[in-house]
């Protein structure tokens, strides 16, 4: 399988990998009319909505995973086969194409981010939207291991989440009914990762994730506002030579539907919490 990152002369020594744009905006959705003004040459556009999450709910959170089909059907339109490489992009560091490649990596695609993004692909931008004759992507059913349950947010020994410290610490809260982190959560901002646009390299990852306590990526569920952010720390840490960690799809936009306890402040298990009713105590 190709590395998670990729500079943009691997575009030049693999033409036939599929360019994609994930361009996304939380507030605003997908960002196609950026896209359709200025994109990497022969890119085609995802819409993270449609092809890259299921129907939003309060049970479920903003970017549940979509169902096998859907995700194929979407994938094969875009003219993204079985035996794709494809390349992935956006003009956030990755922080919406990580979503993309972490789904294709867990099903064994070869599938990777463009280190540095649209501002350092290389090429001169095109304008309009690229269609692609279809291919077909075999619909497979979403790998259990590399999944976390909101269950297993709740009792595994270590959960990263990804979310700008001000959100992790709970003292603003722009998407999600209530405002704090999973008890127990650490906080690692997927923005951390990147140094002047691209990832910093392994080493200084390991180093990163090391002063956080990990030093191998099995075990380690990693949480955002909805499972797209959370996608980068997984990436960042496959970079790095940890390994894997799970992705928990639900994230803050679950639990912060639930019952369950909330907590604020920059440590685990720091006080006030943030009762179900939103009163704060402690």
């Amino acid at each position: 399988m190709i590395p998670p990152v990729v500079p943009a002369t691997f575009l030049s020594e693999h033409p036939g990998a599929v360019l994609v744009d994930v361009r996304y905006t939380p507030t605003g959705g997908p960002d196609v009319e950026g896209y359709s003004a200025g994109h990497l040459p022969g890119a085609v556009f995802v819409d993270m909505d449609a092809v890259l999450a299921g129907p939003s709910s309060p049970e479920t959170g903003r970017h549940p995973l979509p169902e096998p089909q859907a995700f194929a059907d979407g994938m094969s339109a875009l003219g993204i086969g079985d035996a794709s490489v494809v390349v992935a992009y956006d003009d956030a560091g990755g922080a919406f194409a990580g979503r993309l490649v972490w789904l294709l990596r867990m099903l064994g695609v070869d599938a990777a981010l463009l280190d540095g993004g649209l501002a350092h692909g290389g090429s001169a931008l095109e304008e309009g939207l690229v269609t692609r004759e279809a291919a077909h992507f075999s619909p497979r059913p979403w790998p259990p291991e590399a999944l976390a349950t909101i269950d297993d947010a709740a009792t595994a020994p270590v959960v990263a989440d990804a979310r700008a410290p001000e959100r992790y610490r709970g003292e603003v809260e722009p998407l999600d009914p209530r405002a704090g982190h999973i008890p127990g959560a650490i906080n690692i901002p997927f923005s951390g990762n990147l140094a002047d646009g691209f990832f910093r390299s392994p080493g200084e990852l390991r180093e990163r994730y090391a002063e956080h306590g990990i030093t191998d990526a099995a075990g380690v569920v990693v949480s955002c506002g909805s499972g797209v952010t959370a996608c980068h720390d997984l990436i960042a840490m496959e970079h790095a030579g940890l390994g894997r960690g799970r992705l928990y799809p639900g994230s803050w936009s679950q639990w912060s539907n639930t019952e369950r306890p909330a907590e604020t402040g920059p440590q685990p298990g720091s006080k006030p919490s943030i009762d179900p009713t939103g009163r704060i105590s402690g």
